[in-house]
């Protein structure tokens, strides 16, 4: 049985599951198409996709099994994700940051900030260590003499379901920016719905424990 043999349709319909999920990532995948264009929601698909990475490493380094046994760890780095979190819905209400409504995308350096936010999103939430360290497994094949090469087929499967449906979600928000724009009630209230999505993942957070 090669690595490809593990990529099972359970596999490809539980990860698809996964990523369609509205979580931190996608939110604010969106709020990017919506207020900033679709440069930008790439940049911040890319950026979201790539802060899963350390997760996966972790995952198959055994680090997440650590994270998850030590209590300080989990906690210093679950602080971290609720500061930033709540920082950008403070943002967010404030049209500033990452959030701004200029549509200004046109320097490499405003799409990497945007990139790189969007990949601390993931990377300070330390549920994601945990949930890869247990949901890989499941689907490698037991009994084989190195499960490496089947963890890093599925983690690289994952990661691009991953930027797939981010595009998709970030373009999708692009196509009815200027909709929205167009009224200042419209964009005020979805500030505020944005903003107050970021609130409510960090509170998630705040109240998450390592199991």
């Amino acid at each position: 049985m090669t690595p490809i043999d593990a990529i099972s349709p359970e596999y490809l319909i539980t990860a698809t599951l996964v990523v369609l999920a509205p979580g931190t990532g996608v939110i604010y995948t969106v709020s990017t198409g919506v207020f900033r264009g679709a440069r930008a929601s790439i940049a911040a698909a890319t950026g979201c996709t790539l802060g899963i990475v350390p997760h996966l490493a972790a995952s198959i380094l055994g680090l997440a099994a650590l994270l998850h046994a030590s209590a300080l760890a989990f906690q210093v780095l679950k602080l971290l994700g609720i500061a930033y979190l709540l920082y950008l819905a403070w943002g967010m209400l404030r049209s500033g940051g990452t959030m701004e409504l200029d549509g200004s995308t046109k320097q490499a350096s405003s799409l990497t900030r945007i990139a790189v936010r969007g990949s601390l999103i993931n990377i300070l939430n330390p549920k994601l260590s945990i949930f890869f360290l247990a949901f890989l497994p499941q689907f490698i094949p037991a009994g084989i003499a190195s499960p490496l090469p089947y963890t890093l087929v599925l983690s690289g499967l994952f990661m691009g379901l991953t930027l797939v449906v981010f595009l998709v979600y970030g373009l999708l928000a692009n196509a009815v920016r200027h909709h929205v724009l167009q009224s200042e009630t419209v964009t005020r209230w979805m500030q505020r719905g944005f903003a107050a999505a970021f609130a409510g993942f960090a509170a998630r957070l705040a109240i998450a424990d390592r199991s």
